[in-house]
C-alpha cells in the first residue's frame, strides 16, 4: 500500500508529542475521533486475543466524580475525551472461542485446521497462566494499545497525556465495573493543548540513540 505519511512527518509528529499538562476546551472533530478510535480498535496484541475494554467516559459529571481519584488532574475533566483502559479480569475458554469463531467467520477459514492454533491459545494463556499471570499478560496487552492511541493522536494532531495517576478501584466503582469482567488499568486524556501549558515549550529529553539501541 502506499504509505500514509512520510518518515520525516512520523517524526515530527513524535517530536511535537508530549505528555498535556493543560487541555483546552476545544473539542476533537467527530471524523478526527473516529480515527482515533478505529485506531484503538485495530491495535495488535497477543494472540489477537484483545483483552481489554476501552470505556469512552463523555459525561461531564462522571468525570467531576473522577477527578478525585485522579490525584486531582485536570486533564480529567478538561480534555475533549477520556478514554479509561480496563483488562480482562480473568481469560477463560469462551473467550478464546469467540476470538477463534471470529477468526474462522471472517477469514472462512478451515476450524479444523486452525484448531491446533486454538489449542495453543488456550495452553498459552487460559491454562498455562494463573490468575495473577494472565492479569499481568492483559496489563502488557493494554498497555500496547495504549502506545498505539497516543502515537496514532499524534499523527492526526491531537495531544494526549496518559494518567496512571489515578486509583483503579474507585474508577471501577464509579464506572460500574465491578463484576462486569473488566478492570481498570489506566486512562489516558485526549484533545488539544491550552496556550497556556508551559510543558509544551519544554524540549523533549531522550537518551541518545547509542544508549537505547543496540547493534547486533
Amino acid at each position: 500500500m502506499q504509505p500514509a505519511t512520510t518518515p520525516s512527518q512520523l517524526v515530527n509528529a513524535l517530536e511535537w508529542r508530549y505528555a498535556t499538562k493543560v487541555f483546552s476546551t476545544q473539542k476533537i472533530p467527530a471524523e478526527t475521533w473516529q480515527a482515533i478510535e478505529k485506531s484503538l480498535q485495530l491495535a495488535p496484541s497477543s494472540y489477537g486475543l484483545q483483552p481489554w475494554k476501552f470505556f469512552i467516559v463523555s459525561d461531564p459529571a462522571v468525570r467531576e466524580k473522577l477527578k478525585p481519584v485522579s490525584w486531582n488532574q485536570t486533564q480529567v475533566t478538561d480534555a475533549s475525551h477520556l478514554v479509561v483502559f480496563a483488562r480482562r479480569t480473568e481469560m477463560t475458554e469462551v473467550d478464546v472461542n469467540d476470538f477463534f469463531n471470529l477468526m474462522i467467520t471472517e477469514r472462512n477459514a478451515n476450524a479444523t485446521a486452525l484448531e491446533p492454533y486454538r489449542q495453543m491459545m488456550l495452553g498459552g494463556v487460559v491454562k498455562g497462566k494463573d490468575a495473577v499471570g494472565q492479569k499481568d499478560w492483559a496489563a502488557r496487552q493494554v498497555y500496547i494499545a495504549l502506545g498505539q492511541l497516543m502515537a496514532c493522536a499524534a499523527m492526526v494532531g491531537v495531544d494526549t497525556c496518559a494518567l496512571e495517576g489515578i486509583d483503579p478501584a474507585q474508577y471501577d466503582q464509579i464506572l460500574g465495573l465491578k463484576g462486569s469482567g473488566y478492570e481498570t488499568l489506566v486512562a489516558c486524556a485526549v484533545g488539544y493543548r491550552s496556550p497556556e501549558d508551559k510543558y509544551a515549550k519544554f524540549k523533549k529529553v531522550r537518551f541518545p540513540a547509542s544508549r537505547v539501541f543496540g547493534r547486533i
